[in-house]
């Protein structure tokens, strides 16, 4: 019995091995505009979506530290909300009588509130959860390599091109990671602390003045993973240009934040305020789309910036080194040329001509 025409087709968006379909030189903008960056996003959807499973997988300790968060693990017990209570307990009790008076200051000091005591398994999970400091610049690099090529039109094998980014990168990635997930959590927790404490004058400056600096760092690390994984540079070197880019590259740095900023209002608005009917669908969008789509955006609008700063310029005073004199830049410190990199893939991945 002869096949239906389409029946024998796979579903491909979790194939590591094949390749996207690059960009066709005449369809989109070479300038990193809204139409290049809505054609690669269809062309490579599937590709984006293998990326975010590299995010939620290689960040797997993050779940460890999110259950801590919840409670679950931890033992419940009721303290009193004063810390006069225990004060004020051994005064009375070493007086014979009380006025009714100092009963009701002592049933108002004495109200109880419930706390959270660590336990064995929490203390295992924040071990695990530490990790996360080990795997984020190695995650990070690994996938800015795969969202850049995507952006620049480059062939992508998911699989492959990551670990041959993390294979070039681990000595600058590994310790950035830490230092990086290090600075991201004391900007947090000085808006946390700054946002929760007093209002007066002084704290709301701290408050602002850590508002503006973590926006310019989030910036930043627009650029800091797309450079490492494109020149040789000291992480020093990464890290003054990528805050030049930061103030250069505002208009499309404002863009990719505000794209982000929707992406998570539609999320809390699937989570909270459809009475529960897209609750699924708000749980399933980080772990299968939202992370590699707000990094996608980052990625756009940073290389694009980076390509008309650095490269370009570069290639305009050495023409013979751009790659068969094409319109597509080379890479410029990989350890073996594009084409042999592309050969090795295939290569390994039983793939032929």
């Amino acid at each position: 019995m002869e096949k239906k025409k389409g029946s024998s087709k796979k579903l491909k968006i979790f194939d590591f091995t094949r390749d996207g379909k690059g960009i066709s030189k005449n369809s989109v903008d070479k300038n990193g505009g809204f139409k290049r960056f809505f054609y690669t996003l269809k062309n490579n959807f599937g590709k984006i979506v293998s990326v975010n499973i590299f995010m939620v997988l290689g960040n797997f300790p993050l779940f460890f530290l999110i259950c801590n968060l919840s409670g679950y693990f931890k033992t419940p017990f009721f303290l009193p909300l004063s810390d006069l209570f225990q004060n004020l307990s051994g005064l009375f009790a070493s007086q014979p009588d009380a006025t009714p008076f100092q009963m009701t200051i002592f049933a108002l000091e004495g109200l109880q509130n419930q706390t959270l005591a660590s336990t064995i398994v929490t203390y295992i999970f924040y071990g695990i959860g530490a990790l996360t400091l080990f795997t984020f610049g190695l995650v990070n690099v690994g996938t800015a390599y795969i969202l850049r090529n995507i952006a620049s039109g480059e062939p992508v094998f998911v699989w492959s091109d990551f670990w041959y980014a993390v294979k070039r990168n681990y000595k600058q990635a590994l310790p950035f990671g830490i230092i990086d997930l290090i600075i991201c959590s004391i900007l947090f927790m000085n808006i946390y602390l700054t946002m929760t404490g007093t209002s007066d004058f002084l704290v709301s400056i701290m408050f602002w003045c850590s508002v503006v600096i973590s926006i310019l760092y989030f910036f930043m690390r627009y650029y800091i993973y797309v450079q490492m994984v494109t020149f040789k540079l000291t992480v020093l070197k990464i890290l003054k240009n990528s805050l030049i880019f930061a103030l250069l590259g505002f208009k499309r740095n404002i863009l990719a934040f505000l794209g982000i900023i929707l992406g998570i209002i539609l999320e809390f608005v699937f989570l909270f305020g459809t009475g529960g009917i897209l609750v699924p669908f708000a749980v399933a969008a980080p772990l299968a789309l939202l992370f590699s789509l707000f990094a996608y955006m980052k990625v756009y609008a940073a290389y694009f910036k980076i390509k008309e700063i650095m490269i370009d310029p570069y290639y305009e005073e050495h023409p013979e080194e751009r790659r068969d004199n094409s319109d597509v830049e080379a890479i410029m410190v990989d350890d073996v040329t594009e084409n042999e990199r592309l050969e090795e893939i295939k290569r390994k991945n039983g793939i032929t001509e």
